[in-house]
């Protein structure tokens, strides 16, 4: 029998803490979920490795983040009690949990109608009552709840989501990895006013998110 509670407290002690992640809220938050509760039962006992896991009974191209690869990203989102969250990707609702401890309300976007309804299953019975679980598709964001002050990718893209960033309030940020494997970059995405920025903070690989791939190029 796997010891979770153990394993999840030696994810935080050995593979968070230990790598910058300082923000007291978040290291709670993550003491406080159940990973293993978000991922089917033949990959429970992989739910705290310093991995991607999937999120479906087969391997495939969805999968949970790194646990230190998504401190590092909701760390660098600087989320406040009062903000609201867009989480893109939420597949069976992890990082929406993480964030519903953290922010005012958190929407959770997922285009597989599975993966959705096993968020908003599994969300409800680890109490994350201010988690929206919303169905559509990825790449448009959900603009009927926009602007939001902070936009979590929960995988990679290959470019800038523009259609997300117009998602963000004044001050808003989106955090993502930003790369296909093996080369990527955690990136933070600040808007001020009309303008964005960009900044790459850390070095980080992700499985790219349905629709965020590069066009393909032009060919003569």
């Amino acid at each position: 029998m796997i010891d979770f509670a153990h394993a999840r407290r030696m994810m935080v002690e050995g593979q968070i803490r230990t790598n910058d992640v300082t923000e007291l809220r978040l290291l709670a938050a993550f003491d406080e979920v159940p990973r293993e509760r978000f991922v089917p039962e033949r990959w429970q006992p992989i739910a705290y490795l310093d991995r991607d896991v999937p999120v479906q009974a087969a391997v495939g191209p969805r999968s949970l983040l790194k646990p230190l690869v998504l401190a590092k990203l909701i760390q660098a989102a600087e989320v406040g009690e009062g903000d609201r969250v867009l989480d893109v990707g939420c597949a069976t609702g992890y990082a929406s949990a993480i964030l519903s401890r953290l922010a005012r309300l958190v929407v959770a976007l997922e285009e597989d109608d599975a993966l959705a309804a096993s968020a908003a299953r599994t969300l409800a019975a680890v109490g994350a009552g201010n988690v929206k679980v919303v169905t559509g598709a990825l790449s448009a964001g959900w603009p009927r709840e926009a602007p939001y002050d902070v936009i979590l990718l929960d995988g990679a893209t290959e470019t800038a989501p523009q259609a997300l960033l117009d998602q963000l309030s004044d001050g808003g940020r989106l955090v993502a990895v930003v790369g296909r494997a093996p080369i990527g970059r955690g990136t933070v995405y600040r808007r001020s006013g009309t303008h964005v920025s960009a900044h790459a903070e850390f070095d980080a690989v992700a499985s790219l998110l349905p629709g965020f791939s590069k066009p393909p190029a032009f060919v003569f």
